[in-house]
């Protein structure tokens, strides 16, 4: 007898009295009664085509990415991201991304390049504006410039509020705007 004069079973849970109903725990813990229904492990998560399964962690992701980048709010099931979004998701955008660190970055480069899509990596991360600049250099004077790694070189320096731009990058962007502006006559 307790303190207080009540019974106090010791004992498994299972070993109920022949008078009594246990609840199961499982129902008693949950809402509406679903704890019976197993959750079937990674359904209507997307599969790449090798069979690689994103994590709910990087539906999630995708699916606030969706939302701002393309102005579409995707459905609660059954999404797979399109290869469009996939197209203009950068690596800089999940570093910044809510929820994702770098094993969801990771996670989500891999799948995407497993569906064929490459999503454009940081170019100068860590570098100083000199090395910038540098290879910049470098990679226009062997003809692999992009456009993409010019203007991330002139967005990091307009963020650093340099003044200084060197003689040669100068002369990257004029042959480039001059080029625009060939293309902008023919038309």
């Amino acid at each position: 007898m307790s303190a207080d004069g009540a019974d106090v079973r010791t004992g498994p849970p299972e070993t109920a009295m022949p008078d009594e109903d246990v609840i199961p725990v499982t129902i008693v813990n949950t809402c509406f009664g679903l704890a019976q229904i197993a959750p079937d492990e990674g359904a209507g998560l997307p599969v790449s085509g090798d069979g690689e399964q994103l994590s709910g962690r990087a539906v999630n992701v995708l699916k606030m990415l969706a939302d701002e980048i393309m102005g579409e709010v995707p459905p609660r099931d059954d999404w797979v991201p399109p290869e469009s979004l996939l197209r203009r998701i950068t690596v800089e955008r999940l570093s910044i991304a809510r929820n994702c660190g770098p094993r969801t970055t990771e996670e989500i480069i891999r799948w995407a390049e497993a569906r064929g899509v490459t999503i454009q990596p940081v170019f100068h991360v860590g570098k100083s504006l000199s090395e910038t600049w540098r290879k910049l250099s470098a990679r226009f004077a062997a003809g692999d410039l992009t456009k993409v790694e010019l203007a991330e070189a002139l967005e990091k320096s307009v963020r650093r509020k340099s003044t200084k731009i060197p003689v040669a990058v100068q002369q990257i962007l004029l042959k480039y705007l001059s080029r625009l502006g060939d293309d902008s006559r023919r038309g």
